[in-house]
């Protein structure tokens, strides 16, 4: 891919919804160039750990929370 190409990809990606639609649109589809391919797969897979990373943070400072209220009445 040429530089055209990666700014063009960086600037789809700054659009808040689309983006989500292009990364699962070149990282799945038939078609296309397979560098953008690999580097969208990559991207959908370091966001889904950040995101699963999140939920855990976020259950256990609850479960924690919960705990702690029960605790102290």
């Amino acid at each position: 891919m040429s530089v055209k190409e990666w700014l063009i990809t960086f600037l789809i990606m700054m659009v808040p919804v689309v983006n989500l639609v292009m990364y699962f649109v070149w990282a799945f589809g038939s078609e296309g160039n397979l560098n953008r391919k690999n580097w969208a797969k990559a991207n959908l897979l370091i966001m889904g750990v950040c995101i699963g990373l999140y939920l855990c943070v976020f259950f256990f400072i609850l479960i924690l929370a919960f705990i702690g209220a029960s605790v102290e009445q």
